[in-house]
């Protein structure tokens, strides 16, 4: 049955393997899951239709029987009765009976093993369904933590980079303040050198103006 083959192809899946290697193993999974379900469903179908023919071979089988058992003793009671044409006429019926009951039985036993065979394999997809359900959660829950490890490992990478230019930009800019205090600092030093000679270079002259005047009233007493 295209069923069963369908359903044997669904119990060999590696569902680990599949979801692993799947792009999106999030729309994989919830897809096997619907997938199983479905076929389920259908199996599960065909077992409800299997043991209905089941039971109704069973009692068109146990009609025939009774019909054979039936024939025969009228057949019984028309040999009693010196009626042998209406004897061979029962017995004939009752042989008739006999193999429909026969090929009854034989299709009864096929199909009582059809709906063994059905009912192992909902049995079995019914535990492959629970299982891939568990895997499916426990893969999809793995899948997702990897995925917000990622996104987070990448904003503190972000924000490490981030601290990284900040710390960069407060170093050159604490550097630049220094160096620009470093140069005001030069400057006034200059500057002030320049004042400092100007200042000691009126002092000389004003010393020497005042020596020249001392010369002079030294020279003009009698």
């Amino acid at each position: 049955m295209a069923l069963l083959e369908r359903v044997g192809t669904l119990l060999r899946a590696n569902i680990n393997d599949l979801i692993e290697k799947a792009e999106d193993p999030e729309k994989l999974a919830k897809q096997l899951v619907l997938d199983m379900e479905n076929q389920l469903l259908q199996v599960k179908t065909q077992v409800a239709i299997a043991i209905a023919d089941q039971h109704l071979l069973q009692k068109k089988l146990k009609e025939h029987e009774d019909a054979m058992s039936q024939w025969n003793r009228k057949a019984e009671l028309a040999v009693q009765k010196g009626q042998d044409d209406l004897a061979r006429v029962a017995l004939e019926r009752g042989l008739s009976s006999q193999q429909l009951a026969v090929n009854l039985a034989q299709q009864l036993e096929d199909q009582t093993a059809e709906t063994e065979t059905l009912r192992n394999a909902f049995e079995r997809l019914q535990r492959k369904l629970h299982e891939t359900r568990s895997t499916c959660e426990m893969l999809i829950a793995q899948h997702r933590r990897a995925r917000a490890i990622g996104k987070a490992n990448g904003a503190r990478a972000l924000a490490a980079s981030h601290q990284r230019e900040t710390t960069l930009h407060r170093l050159r800019s604490d550097i630049q303040r220094d160096e620009a205090a470093n140069a005001a600092s030069h400057a006034m030093l200059e500057a002030e050198s320049v004042d400092d000679r100007f200042t000691a270079l009126e002092r000389e002259d004003r010393i020497e103006r005042l020596l020249e005047d001392l010369k002079s009233r030294q020279a003009r007493l009698p």
